[in-house]
């Protein structure tokens, strides 16, 4: 038997490209990630504004971005701006939907950074701004468009892998913690777990409960509780999966060897798949990988790879999956709808560290 190694590891072009985009936000994401992605995938982006609008200048200069605008207001009257990429610490974006919004329906879609908001409240008023206003809402997710974990959805769904039984994700590095997140009181699974949390969603769907343990990182100096984060997502089936958070990583800043690096591992029935994320190399462009064996083509081990990374080139496709969905009236394939439940996720996370239990989503968010 021959497998077909063609695993759908980048996703599809949009139908349309020519959709005005304007930039909400014009920090290093923006700046050396999202517009660099949208350069090479030939996306239309017209417009970029931020808080400092000198920033937005020298950003709108080195990307070629036609306009720079000194408040978002004034990008969001722009006749030509159709579609709004948000970029913002996730406590002020609420404002920024609630302004866009009122341009409908000339705005007609809407990518909301991740989080989608401080809490799954929150996140559930930014959705229904949007809805109101038939505007279509997606949310940047986009470790759901890394090249490895596209490629594993695949092995997945072509039952390669046989029934899940156990997933894990072990990431030993170390965040760039952004100065607004010290106000926050919380830190890694808000603003980095969240990528590991909405995957195992990606990949396995809905768990029934979460329990997680944590304790503060040494290396972060400003008042949190979840520096470093162990915690465990139990399915009904009886599926287990697990992630390792640790930011610490060791010394590698304080005089020690650095050893940083995110591997993945899932366990089927039929098969097994393992992988690493590229990202700590950033700015290196290291690509994720995927390693995978199944009983259909017994005691091999198949290693596809591919040149794409994670860093700038995954944020194609959360661009495109929203330009795809304003263009057919789908809803997009990373939907604000289906983020509130990945924001329900993260909430019975905090409350788990909290109450020292697992807790069980619906305790959290019941649709």
């Amino acid at each position: 038997m021959s497998l077909d190694l063609n695993l759908e590891h980048i996703a599809p072009p949009p139908v349309r490209k020519d959709y005005g985009i304007g930039v909400v936000g014009a920090g290093f994401i923006v700046r050396d990630i999202q517009l660099v992605a949208y350069g090479h995938a030939g996306y239309n982006v017209r417009a970029i504004a931020c808080d400092v609008p000198e920033q937005a200048r020298a950003v709108a200069a080195l990307r070629g971005v036609p306009k720079a605008y000194d408040t978002y207001a004034q990008l969001l009257a722009d006749p030509e701006v159709e579609i709004v990429d948000i970029a913002v610490p996730p406590h002020v974006q609420i404002d920024v939907v609630r302004e866009a919004v009122r341009h409908a329906p000339r705005i007609r879609g809407i990518l909301a950074q991740k989080p989608l908001a401080m809490n799954c409240a929150d996140a559930n008023e930014v959705v229904c701004l949007a809805a109101n206003a038939g505007v279509t809402l997606g949310v940047n997710q986009n470790m759901r468009y890394d090249q490895s974990m596209r490629a594993l959805k695949t092995l997945l769904a072509r039952g390669w892998l046989g029934e899940p039984v156990l997933a894990t994700i072990e990431m030993r590095a170390i965040p760039h913690w952004q100065v607004f997140l010290e106000q926050y009181g919380r830190l890694e699974l808000l603003n980095m777990g969240i990528h590991h949390l909405d995957v195992f969603r990606f990949l396995f769907g809905d768990p029934e409960s979460v329990y997680v343990s944590a304790r503060t990182d040494p290396r972060t100096t400003f008042p949190h509780r979840d520096g470093i984060c162990l915690y465990v997502l139990e399915y009904a089936n009886g599926f287990r999966a697990a992630g390792w958070d640790d930011v610490w990583a060791g010394p590698a800043r304080e005089g020690g060897a650095p050893d940083t690096y995110i591997k993945w591992r899932v366990e089927g029935t039929e098969g097994m798949a393992q992988g690493t994320i590229g990202w700590p190399a950033y700015p290196n462009a290291q690509p994720s990988t995927i390693d995978f064996t199944t009983k259909r083509e017994p005691g091999v081990w198949f290693a596809p790879r591919w040149k794409e990374v994670w860093f700038p080139d995954a944020f194609e496709g959360t661009m495109g999956m929203l330009l795809d969905a304003v263009a057919t009236g789908a809803e997009p394939a990373v939907s604000a709808k289906d983020n509130l439940r990945t924001m329900a996720l993260v909430d019975a996370c905090y409350r788990s560290i909290d109450e020292h239990r697992p807790v069980r989503i619906k305790e959290i968010y019941q649709n």
